[in-house]
This record gives C-alpha cells, sequence and structure tokens, in this order.
C-alpha cells in the first residue's frame, strides 16, 4: 500500500520535528500541545494525549514516524479509519500501510514481511489483531513507538469500552519497553488514570488541551410543549436545517434503527441526498454508504451511533442529534465530527426525559448492577446538562476539568437564539413549513472570499479524488481550498505558501489546481 515511487527524500530520516512539518506536512507551525507529545516520545516517554477532534492528534505520531528508527505501530478500532489514513499518508511520501482481517493471505504475508523488514515507517492495526500469533509477530519487528488511538477504549470507565483493548496490557515490556502514546478525545480525570495504569505507563508526560471548539455553535431544542408554546415539529426542523447547509455534508444521529430508515426515506423524498447507515444493514450496503459519504456522493448520513468513530472527514458542516445522546462524552465525540478543518459548523441536539426513558430499556440486558446504575446516570447528567441552560461550551468544558468563561458567540444561549432563527422557511409537500414570519433565519458560517472559485475548486477536487478512489479530503481539506481561493497562487512558488501544501502534494496534484486557479 505504501508508495514506492515517492520522492527518495521522503523515505530518509530527518532530525528535526518542524523540519517535517514543513517538508511534509506543508505548515509553518504546531498546533496547541503537538510539540510538546512529539518531543516527549522522541525522549522515549511514555505521554498521554487527551485532545479534542479535530487538534490535530494524529500529526503526534505522523511526525515521530519520520524520525524515529523504527516504525510506529498504530492501534486503531476502526478499519475505515485506517484505511483512509494510510491514503492520504502514502499521498504524503510515507511508507505507510494496514493489515486486517479483509486482506488475502498472500497480501497480508507481503505487508508484514515489509514490516519486519524495517521497510515501513507506520502500521496500523486493530487491536483485536494482536489476540493471536501476530502479537508474537511484532515482538520481532523493529518498532520504536506503540500508538494506542482512541485510549478511552481500555477503560471500563469510557464511554465506548472495547474488551480488545484490556489485552494490550504488557505490550509495553513485551516490545522491548518502547514509549507508548495514549491519544483521546474524550477521557475525564478518571478515565486517563485507568489508561495509564491498563497500558502499563511509567511517570507518563501528558498534555490536555481545550476541550472548547469555538467554531462549534451549539444549540439545544428541548421536545415537547414549552411555555405555552406548541412542540416543535422536529422533522420539519431537520429539513430546514439541512437545507440550509445544502450541498454540504452533514450526519444526523438517531436512538434506532427503525427511526433512522424512516427519516432517510422522509429525507430522500423531500429532495435531499440522504443515506442510512446502522448495524442492521448489511456490512456491504454500510461500507458503500460510508465510501459514498466520505467521498462527498451523498451529502446527508442518518445513522445511529454505529455510524462516526471511523471517520476522518474533515469538512463535515453540520451534526444533529434526532434524539439525545447516553452521554456527555458520546454527544462530545459525536458532535466533534464536525468542523474538524477549523471552519464553521451548526450542531444541534434535540432532547427530553423521554429519551432518558427510551434508554432505559437498552440496560435491560446489562446484568452488571453498577455499570448499569452509572450508565443511567451519564444519561441523566447530559439531560440535565441540557436542560439548565447557560453557555453549552462552559458547561461541557466543565465536565471535563476545565475552567471556561460564557463562549460569547459558539452557543445559543450566548448568541441569544433559537433554533427557529437557525431554521429557514421550508416546503414539505406543497405546504410552507419551519420558521414563523420575522425570524432572523441567521447565518454566521465563513463564507469563502471568492465563492465561484472555491466551487470550481472543489470540482477539481472532486474529478482526482474519484480518479484515484479517495475521499475528496484526503487530496486537499476545505480550508486548504479556501486558502488557495483567497490567496490566488498562480505559480509553484506562491502555491507553496499556502498551508497544508508541502512538496509531495504539489507535485501530485499542484498543476490541476494552478490551472484552475489561471482561469479565474
Amino acid at each position: 500500500m505504501f508508495d514506492s515511487s515517492a520522492p527518495l527524500f521522503h523515505a530518509a530520516r530527518f532530525e528535526d520535528p518542524q523540519q517535517v512539518l514543513e517538508a511534509i506536512f506543508g505548515y509553518p507551525e504546531f498546533r496547541p500541545g503537538q510539540r510538546r507529545i512529539i518531543d516527549a516520545v522522541l525522549a522515549g516517554r511514555d505521554c498521554i494525549g487527551v485532545m479534542p477532534t479535530g487538534a490535530g492528534k494524529s500529526l503526534t505520531f505522523q511526525v515521530p514516524a519520520k524520525i524515529l528508527p523504527g516504525a510506529v505501530l498504530v492501534l486503531s478500532p476502526l478499519i475505515s479509519l485506517m484505511k483512509d489514513q494510510v491514503d492520504a499518508l502514502v499521498r504524503l511520501g510515507f511508507r505507510a500501510t494496514l493489515v486486517n482481517s479483509t486482506l488475502e493471505f498472500e497480501e497480508r504475508r507481503e505487508r508484514l514481511a515489509a514490516f519486519r523488514r524495517g521497510e515501513i515507517e507506520l502500521l496500523y492495526l486493530a487491536p483485536e489483531a494482536l489476540e493471536g500469533g501476530l502479537r508474537t509477530f511484532i515482538t520481532g519487528c523493529p518498532v520504536s513507538l506503540v500508538v494506542v488511538d482512541e485510549a478511552h477504549c481500555i477503560s471500563q470507565w469510557g464511554h465506548d469500552f472495547r474488551p480488545a483493548y484490556r489485552k494490550l496490557q504488557g505490550l509495553k515490556a513485551e516490545l522491548g519497553d518502547i514509549p507508548v502514546l495514549a491519544l483521546t478525545a474524550t477521557a475525564t480525570r478518571r478515565v486517563a488514570g485507568d489508561i495509564i495504569r491498563q497500558l502499563g505507563m511509567r511517570k507518563p508526560d501528558g498534555f490536555k488541551g481545550s476541550f472548547f471548539r469555538p467554531n462549534l455553535h451549539v444549540t439545544a431544542v428541548k421536545k415537547g410543549p414549552q411555555d405555552g408554546r406548541p412542540a416543535r415539529n422536529v422533522r420539519k426542523d431537520l429539513l430546514g436545517l439541512l437545507r440550509r447547509h445544502k450541498g454540504e455534508s452533514a450526519i444526523v444521529y438517531c436512538m434506532s434503527r427503525k427511526k433512522v430508515d424512516s427519516i432517510a426515506t422522509w429525507l430522500v423524498e423531500q429532495g435531499i441526498n440522504a443515506a442510512p447507515y446502522h448495524a442492521g444493514l448489511s456490512d456491504e450496503l454500510r461500507e458503500r454508504h460510508q465510501d459514498a459519504f466520505a467521498r462527498d456522493q451523498v451529502d446527508v448520513i442518518v445513522a445511529t451511533i454505529a455510524f462516526g468513530m471511523g471517520i476522518d472527514k474533515s469538512n463535515v458542516r453540520l451534526v444533529v442529534h434526532n434524539d439525545m445522546p447516553k452521554s456527555i462524552e458520546a454527544w462530545y465525540q459525536e458532535i466533534g465530527r464536525a468542523g474538524r478543518d477549523g471552519l464553521a459548523s451548526d450542531v444541534v441536539v434535540y432532547y427530553s426525559w423521554a429519551d432518558v426513558i427510551a434508554y432505559d430499556f437498552f440496560l435491560q440486558n446489562t446484568d452488571d448492577a453498577v455499570q448499569k446504575e452509572e450508565t443511567r446516570a451519564k444519561t441523566v447528567e447530559l439531560f440535565r446538562l441540557l436542560d439548565r441552560g447557560g453557555c453549552r461550551h462552559q458547561a461541557v468544558c466543565a465536565y471535563f476539568d476545565e475552567t471556561l468563561i460564557a463562549c460569547g458567540g459558539s452557543c445559543d444561549t450566548c448568541r441569544g437564539i433559537t433554533v427557529a432563527d437557525l431554521v429557514p422557511a421550508v416546503t414539505v409537500r406543497g405546504h410552507a413549513a419551519g420558521a414563523p414570519s420575522g425570524s432572523r433565519a441567521v447565518f454566521d458560517g465563513e463564507l469563502p472570499e471568492n465563492p465561484e472559485l472555491f466551487e470550481r475548486l472543489r470540482v477539481v477536487r472532486r474529478r482526482i479524488a474519484d480518479a484515484e478512489g479517495v475521499p475528496a479530503y484526503i487530496v486537499f481539506s476545505d480550508a486548504v481550498l479556501r486558502a488557495m481561493a483567497a490567496r490566488l497562487p498562480r505559480d509553484e512558488d506562491a502555491m507553496r505558501g499556502v498551508p497544508g501544501i508541502g512538496p509531495v502534494k504539489l507535485e501530485r496534484y499542484g498543476a490541476a489546481f494552478l490551472a484552475a486557479l489561471r482561469e479565474g
């Protein structure tokens, strides 16, 4: 899977993280915490990074992969996420690959042989893969760093516990006491402590980023009648929100598979390019829908929580929870799938006490009384957080032990608006519905400086991505395209100055985008 035709200087080892950042990734400076984590693992120290989605966790081990003498072993939970990351890394000149159960025996053998020969810089595996003979094989390979991504999955106190993560215990010692880097976007102090213990980390360094995502504009809506006003029609609101974000990527979360199918069908009837995603669909259909969404061929995915953990898509502009999530951690992780590129995005959550009661049904099959009680307590805690008002971001940050003054302009409370202000009047089956007359239809997104040119660049990106069989954001993110449209580079020298365009991508894609820029 790695590209043996990549320029030779990219196969060479670097000495300085800043050099890697500029020469490979095309960025002039690190984001908060990235350099601290990189320096820790390069010094041979264990480290835990608690960094929100979109904060650049991946760079903290991708940069060391170009400096360390041996490979970086990345343990990640979902095949789709691993594939997207590997595809992106190959396009940056990395020798990266993955090994999973979908590979033919011969292909798997060849990749592992290359890994043992020291030809691979990053190898991605699912934790489950280490439950058999592969674990013994890995101990004989040149590994300099183990990365445990989505590390909260190792803790029974986390919101997405996976037993296979528990079996990573002892791996550090088996690989020669090499450093371990644990990364997660959602970990309370209790979960972080459990991660450190379970992975056998010794006196780890750590970095905890801010949980405040100012580009996420949060709106919470209580279902049912309020203050003498009739209940809002959630479906009509949803239609209005999606039309407000017409042509942009959106995720709609629902509690049940039945509701997913119902809403997805209804949205298609209303002319929305939507598709369902839940565990009741065949593997083939789920993969097809997820792939279409990743490649911008489907605008909206309507899903249960089965969707999203493996999504690295940077240009999701809207996340709507049709039903309340099961915990603050789950809510934070799910809304974190919006605006990963740092651009303004809307997140809207509908909630009710009826949702809390509905989750009780899912707990009926849980035999552990303590776990059942703690799980329900987390659901009640989210309901109370949403229901008590106040700054939404401030409340979330407080839950993760971070003090934040009121956001001022990134949530409905601080902006003094309601969902009615976000929903334009819509027509449903021939009838007007949505916002009442006189509502404001507020738009505070960041429009490109040159919208027409931005759209032309998106067309070029889509054409290249389709030809290469990868999601569009792997070619360039929306943020990079907006920077192109604003700076108007006319030659390769000017293109090098656009953040996010490294030499490999410039060589690979520069001519096509420069042609589009010169047309304008």
